[in-house]
Parts: C-alpha cells; sequence; structure tokens
C-alpha cells in the first residue's frame, strides 16, 4: 500500500470511529447532550429526544460512507458537523478547552476531503 493510500485509511478509521462513538452516544439519548438542545431552543425533552436519536441515525451513515467510498459532499459535511458539535460545548457553559481538544473532530475529516481531492485532481492531470 503507497503512503497516500496508508494516510488515507488512517483518516477514514479515525473519522469513521469519531461518528461512531458520537452516533452511538446519541442513539442511546445521552442525557447531557438532550439538555444541550434547550440551549437552543428545544426545550421538549421527548423532541430533544428524537432529534438527537436523528442525529445518532446520521452519524452512523457518516462512519458506514467514509469507511466504504468516502464521498466529498459527506466528508464536507463531516467537518462542518465535527466543528459546530465542538463548538456547542463552550456555547452551552463547557470550558473552551472543550472545543480545542475536539479539533481533531473536524480537522481529520477535513484532511481526508483534501487528501481525496488532490488525488482526483492528480487523476485527472494528462500523462498521469
Amino acid at each position: 500500500m503507497n503512503k497516500n493510500k496508508t494516510i488515507e485509511w488512517i483518516l477514514r478509521i479515525a473519522v469513521a470511529g469519531e461518528f461512531l462513538g458520537h452516533g452511538v452516544f446519541a442513539l442511546q439519548g445521552k442525557t447531557q447532550w438532550v439538555g444541550w438542545f434547550a440551549n437552543f431552543g428545544v426545550s421538549d425533552i421527548n423532541l430533544a429526544t428524537q432529534l438527537l436519536f436523528l442525529v445518532g441515525v446520521m452519524d452512523l451513515l457518516v462512519a458506514l460512507i467514509v469507511l466504504i467510498k468516502p464521498l466529498k459532499p459527506i466528508l464536507l459535511w463531516a467537518a462542518f458537523w465535527g466543528f459546530w458539535t465542538a463548538l456547542v460545548r463552550p456555547l452551552v457553559g463547557e470550558p473552551i478547552w472543550d472545543f480545542i481538544e475536539r479539533f481533531a473532530n473536524w480537522g481529520a475529516p477535513l484532511a481526508l476531503y483534501y487528501l481525496l481531492k488532490n488525488k482526483t485532481a492528480v487523476d485527472q492531470t494528462p500523462n498521469h
């Protein structure tokens, strides 16, 4: 396996692991996360639990797609979602360090996106 393919697989596994872990927590209805919805106008706990369940399903789909065939739009979504979910922490009163320690949550999908984008550009150049 060449070096770029090794890096790609490391990033794919890292992104999938993040989204699998978050997805399972969301499907379990992690109490702390359900409570965070109230900070964004969703005070009905049943609705918040249902929304969190949907987030969990989406996170699991992202993990699966990234492992099977990482699609660039999905990776951009993963970078956005990883950034947002990291940013939520200080927005709901957690220390800023909870945001900073999660830089990999958006950095890994963004790095994988650029790795694949550059690979596609190289593959499309003449005489390659």
